[in-house]
């Protein structure tokens, strides 16, 4: 059985400190470990940095038994035009590769929405 967790957000700098309040109690439901816990972290930061407007940004956490899968968007094209530019060493793309150990993208009505896999060191779902 898989947990979800939504977050809809304004897709502006200021509302992303609640992702992280978000990813933080998540970790501490979970037991995650510290390494997990700043990989989770660096890569929210890292996707919702592709937007900055007044629209939303949605957020999904999904935890199943060894991972948590994340689920960023919409996303334009344009603004996710990094993923795909390798002329810097640390772009987005080799950012989420490194913390995560998946990544997807994914079409949606026309839009585009980034999937983030992370593996977990603790069993999630774990009751304290």
């Amino acid at each position: 059985m898989t947990d979800e967790i939504r977050l809809t957000l304004p897709a502006q700098e200021d509302f992303r400190h609640v992702a992280h309040l978000v990813v933080g109690g998540l970790a501490a439901r979970l037991d995650l470990t510290f390494e997990d816990l700043e990989d989770l972290q660096v890569a929210v930061e890292a996707v919702l940095a592709c937007r900055d407007d007044d629209a939303e940004i949605s957020v999904t956490f999904g935890i199943d038994a060894d991972a948590v899968r994340t689920t960023v968007g919409p996303f334009s094209a344009r603004s996710l035009a990094e993923l795909d530019d390798d002329s810097s060493g640390l772009g987005l793309r080799r950012v989420l590769e490194t913390v995560c150990d998946d990544l997807e993208i994914e079409q949606r009505d026309g839009d585009t929405w980034l999937a983030l896999t992370k593996r977990t060191a603790a069993p999630a779902g774990a009751e304290h």
